[in-house]
């Protein structure tokens, strides 16, 4: 039997939770339109492509890892999927199975990314920092380079369904967003992988002697969490009917932002899947609002910054007590 560290830190959770009901209170009677089901579905469309690599992460960063590459990486899954679409309906390939097939290739090139990413991390030792920021650079040049700096347009009408389609009013990415995210939080939190993620970031030797294969439990959650990648990248390329290298630029710092302001630590060991989603509707909320008042979207940068700031300075006070209780308690003992 092994132990491992869980901190879901449900203070933090409610206290995040209170700020929202508050902002939206607040956005209710200061932005025109904001409270009414139509915007709100609007928040879940437009978080959900990102939030759905944000569940992955989450259980990247509570390993104590990190993946830099999410803005290329979707934006390669997309041109590559257009990519094959258009070559194979070229050869003679009906639309549908060209489709099913970039699709496929799209999903399995960015599972192995993740993996890839991880066997280096495994075997030379090289942070997953450095190694997902070299590979950020070489998949937006892959994209560029597939595409040829222009849009790739070869899809048949009815592949937008999965980027800008509606199921009984609901967008599709949302949808998407909500079934992920009970997919990962079941495995987090009712799973021995789930206990072993957690253990491998709270204290990665303690893991390794209790019988948990580190290398096993990173290479999983990194080709999860590309795969989710992935699956974003082929829900851009159906909302835009196009594979773009320009798109997805930046979303790794919303990514982050919204696991970091969820909660999780940057340290390892504590964080859940929950508090990322309310870090998730948190930022929409934020975006969506300010985008409503008609506040410049360079202030929107400025104003994420200090989300990301502040969400970052609780984290280290609440770990800071947390040691410092632990050290008194050693020290009583």
């Amino acid at each position: 039997m092994y132990t491992w560290i869980k901190e879901n830190n449900p203070l933090k959770k409610q206290m995040l939770l209170s700020i929202l009901v508050i902002l939206c209170i607040f956005l209710s009677f200061a932005a025109p339109g904001f409270f009414t089901i139509n915007n709100f579905l609007n928040v879940l469309r437009n978080s959900s492509m990102q939030g759905i690599i944000a569940f992955g992460m989450t259980m990247v960063m509570i390993a104590g890892e990190i993946d830099l590459s999410v803005g290329s990486a979707v934006a390669f899954a997309g041109c590559l999927t257009a990519w094959v679409v258009k070559t194979l309906t070229a050869l003679g390939m009906g639309a549908p199975l060209a489709v099913l097939c970039g699709i496929a290739l799209a999903l399995i090139v960015g599972y192995s990314l993740g993996v890839f990413s991880a066997s280096v991390r495994n075997k030379f030792g090289v942070p997953t920092f450095i190694i997902t920021l070299a590979l950020m650079t070489a998949l937006s040049g892959f994209a560029n380079l597939i595409t040829g700096g222009f849009p790739i347009v070869p899809f048949p009408m009815w592949y937008n369904f999965l980027g800008g389609g509606y199921v009984l009013g609901i967008p599709v990415p949302a949808i998407m967003l909500v079934l992920v995210f009970l997919i990962v939080n079941f495995i987090m939190t009712s799973t021995t992988f789930g206990r072993s993620v957690y253990a491998v970031g709270g204290n990665m030797e303690a893991a390794r002697l209790s019988g948990i294969k580190v290398a096993r439990i990173k290479m999983i959650i990194m080709g999860i969490t590309s795969l989710l990648m992935a699956v974003a990248g082929v829900m851009v390329s159906s909302q835009i009917m196009s594979g773009t290298a320009s798109t997805a630029k930046g979303w790794e710092l919303d990514v982050i932002s919204s696991v970091v302001i969820g909660g999780t630590s940057m340290n390892g060991g504590s964080g859940s899947v929950k508090g990322t989603f309310i870090g998730i509707i948190f930022l929409g909320v934020v975006v969506n609002g300010m985008t409503l008042m008609n506040i410049n979207e360079y202030w929107q940068y400025v104003v994420k910054g200090f989300l990301i700031l502040g969400a970052v300075l609780l984290n280290v006070i609440h770990e800071n007590k947390k040691i410092n209780s632990i050290a008194d308690a050693k020290a009583a003992a």
